[in-house]
């Protein structure tokens, strides 16, 4: 391109790259986009619902299907391993999904049960009852799974994040959680994860080198609800939550920091409200997170982008109560309130609502855009039944596209 007929002064301008914003100012051209400090933290990120499937009621090897609290699924194997949060007999589920690659058209595909796998100790030895609540899972580089287990302070069972071999569900490692996360006394507990608000969201993020599956790779866990010693009773304070961030190696498990999750305001008549789910969306520190709710108007679910990179360490700080001035919370972003989806009636009697309870997440295979011709990931979140007739296990199939 010429540029003659410009003066020599803004030639020689030109010549040297100054062109873009000095060009707009003098000819008055195009308005330069505003982008707000806050969007610049986030993705360019949007979510479309594509697919459902159901999992029948059933049993499965004598055992009633049902209470499935976390996902992970096996790009070689296409299966998705779904964890049930059954405290007589803890297991997770090996489940195939027909009809996943098929075209978009066909929205509604099944699940089928193809085998389960019984967790137990380091010896092989089945835990005994009540004492295992797993509600945390991910898939490792190894082919082994992550599982957080909620504990009980009212039975004196501390939370507890371990690795345990996918083939015979046997504990083969179990990794360190700080003191502060421990219940100190059922009587009279001042410290540590309340009941049934524990370790119910954990992820992995493996790492972008060529050091095949021996490199390390990083695990965050966090809490459903607030520690005991964080929580504000006042209603207008949000839940203050904790995030753990570890990297584990074949060598050593390292605690590398610890960052601070606020949750929305609780929905005016909610009985139930925390985080039960995080997937990590890229190397640098963004994240999914789900945040779920029910009271008596039913189930409330919304699903946010995370931006960690500015969060403060909080580690070393023993309790969140009160004023927290100087501590940077991990950023959120709304990106789907799960009220606007057009989902089916499920004909059940709690309140024939469409949200159930959905409370496990994890990433699926890529999927092809017809629209676009371009490859894109899937999302997959489903619902824990609790072992209830009035309920139901749904798995909903999201299209995440980038721009």
């Amino acid at each position: 391109m010429a540029f003659t007929f410009f003066p020599s002064w803004l030639r020689s301008l030109i010549k040297r790259g100054f062109c873009g914003l000095l060009i707009l100012s003098l000819l008055g051209g195009c308005a330069i986009p505003q982008v707000s400090a806050e969007d610049r933290l986030f993705i360019d990120l949007s979510v479309e619902l594509v697919g459902t499937a159901t999992l029948e009621k059933q049993t499965f090897d004598g055992e009633p299907v049902g209470g499935i609290s976390a996902i992970a699924y096996d790009v070689p194997s296409d299966r998705l391993y779904a964890l049930s949060d059954n405290r007589d007999r803890p297991r997770f589920y090996t489940l195939k999904i027909d009809g996943l690659t098929s075209t978009e058209a066909e929205r509604s595909r099944s699940l089928t049960i193809e085998g389960v796998t019984y967790l137990s100790d380091s010896n092989g030895t089945p835990f005994p009852p009540g004492t295992l609540d797993p509600e945390g899972m991910a898939l490792t580089p190894t082919g082994t799974l992550l599982i957080s287990t909620e504990g009980s302070p009212r039975r004196q069972v501390p939370p507890t994040v371990g690795e345990y071999d996918i083939a015979t569900g046997q504990l083969k490692t179990a990794i360190p959680v700080p003191t502060r996360y421990i219940p100190d006394d059922a009587e009279g507990q001042t410290l540590g994860v309340q009941e049934n608000l524990s370790f119910e969201a954990l992820a992995i993020n493996v790492s972008s080198g060529t050091g095949g599956v021996y490199e390390p790779y990083r695990l965050f866990v966090a809490t459903e609800g607030p520690l005991l010693q964080d929580l504000d009773f006042e209603p207008d304070i949000p839940y203050k939550n904790r995030l753990l961030h570890y990297t584990i190696s074949p060598y050593q498990t390292t605690l590398i920091s610890e960052h601070l999750y606020e949750m929305d305001l609780a929905p005016t008549g909610a009985v139930i409200h925390g985080l039960p789910e995080i997937a990590v969306l890229d190397q640098g520190g963004h994240f999914l997170s789900l945040e779920r709710s029910f009271g008596f108007q039913g189930f409330t679910l919304k699903l946010f982008q995370l931006a960690s990179g500015g969060a403060t360490d909080i580690s070393a700080i023993e309790s969140l109560k009160g004023d927290i001035t100087g501590i940077s919370p991990i950023r959120k972003q709304l990106m789907l309130d799960f009220a606007d989806l057009d989902l089916p009636l499920q004909n059940l009697p709690l309140q024939n609502l469409p949200l159930q309870n959905y409370e496990a997440m994890a990433f699926g295979p890529t999927l092809r855009d017809r629209t676009t011709a371009q490859n894109s990931r899937s999302l997959f979140v489903m619902s824990d039944d609790n072992f209830s007739d009035d309920q139901t296990t749904n798995l909903l199939i999201f299209r995440l596209r980038q721009s």
